[in-house]
């Protein structure tokens, strides 16, 4: 039986990654703004159009780049052949590529470059690890994790909290990353707006002690725990806590309120998947609405409207998003060759 023809414009892949990219390039001007001076700048929807031909990013997406890359290279194979050896070892060579760019000039965070440094020198990543970090670079970059087709469960819980690892330590990095990962799965799957937060925390509730030794070895030594249940653990309940702040919120929406006061300013993991889930839930059916009201915050604008973008993206596809949009953000050929990768592979 002949299958039914898909409309790209439809396909949640690239409307995910291009999100992404679109949220962070929107926000990267107001990001150390204060939202008084953004919307005196900009009006109290915040900017509408994307800076520039081409609309430069920030870091936040060329390491969505990085990882997405590692991917590519590690499942070259086929899903079967994707290991945490082999991708730890993809993941370093993006990394360490990306640490050393030309193009790496954009305000990078102190986390991911020291750990890059570590990685760089050839220290195994738990040394060079920020074991204190959860900030939120650890899931900023996870979303090409969510749209890798035919990866089981555990390898992409696994894989999201690796590639946190690296250079973010701390369980809430970990979890944070995994959460964020899974919200963009969801949501291409056909998952309800109004049903996202209650499955997420779910999910969360069910992970609480289940700590990945195939892919996070003895990172839980390094962090001084007891256990690695316990130390796991530690970073799941946070999530928890910062997932009810937006069931919270919602509950009393207020769009004309700067998020961040109600979900946090986005620079530590948990915060910014919050703030970000609450933007886009504050707009789940207008895309554009949801990455201007992301870009119109007291905190890391940016990477708040990266996550918005990438779940926005997963729920709407590429033809929700301004044609003009894809034509000019810069790196279009990377996100563009992701995008065609996996969407050969569905």
């Amino acid at each position: 039986m002949e299958t039914q023809p898909v409309d790209p414009g439809r396909l949640p892949v690239a409307g995910a990654l291009y999100g992404s990219a679109f949220g962070d390039a929107l926000a990267g001007p107001t990001e150390f703004m204060s939202v008084d001076l953004i919307t005196a700048r900009y009006g109290p929807d915040g900017p509408a159009d994307l800076p520039g031909d081409p609309a430069q990013v920030t870091d936040d997406t060329q390491m969505a780049l990085a990882v997405g890359e590692a991917l590519l290279a590690a499942c070259a194979d086929g899903p079967g052949g994707f290991t945490p050896e082999l991708f730890e070892q993809e993941l370093r060579k993006t990394f360490v590529d990306w640490l050393y760019s030309p193009d790496n000039n954009r305000a990078p965070g102190n986390t991911c470059m020291r750990a890059c440094r570590g990685l760089a020198e050839g220290y195994p990543w738990h040394r060079a690890t920020i074991i204190e970090s959860k900030g939120c670079g650890a899931n900023m970059r996870v979303a090409p994790i969510a749209l890798v087709p035919g990866l089981d469960g555990v390898q992409r819980s696994g894989a999201a909290q690796l590639q946190a690892g690296l250079t973010h330590g701390h369980p809430t990095g970990l979890a944070a990353a995994e959460l964020t990962a899974l919200a963009v799965c969801f949501l291409a799957v056909g998952c309800e707006p109004g049903e996202l937060v209650p499955q997420l925390r779910e999910y969360g509730r069910s992970q609480r002690r289940v700590y990945h030794h195939a892919w996070l070895g003895e990172l839980w030594r390094r962090a001084g725990a007891a256990s690695p249940e316990d130390f796991i653990e530690a970073g799941w309940v946070e999530c928890d806590q910062a997932l009810a702040r937006v069931e919270d919120a919602l509950a009393h929406a207020d769009r004309s309120q700067d998020p961040c006061l109600a979900t946090g300013q986005g620079w530590i993991a948990e915060e910014a998947l919050a703030t970000g889930l609450y933007c886009f839930l504050l707009y789940p059916d207008d895309p554009v609405a949801a990455l201007r009201r992301a870009a119109v915050t007291s905190g890391d604008s940016d990477s708040i409207a990266c996550l918005t973008g990438a779940f926005a993206g997963a729920r709407h596809g590429l033809a929700a998003w301004p044609a003009d949009w894809a034509r000019r953000i810069e790196y279009r050929d990377r996100i563009q060759r992701l995008a065609d990768a996996w969407e050969g592979w569905l």
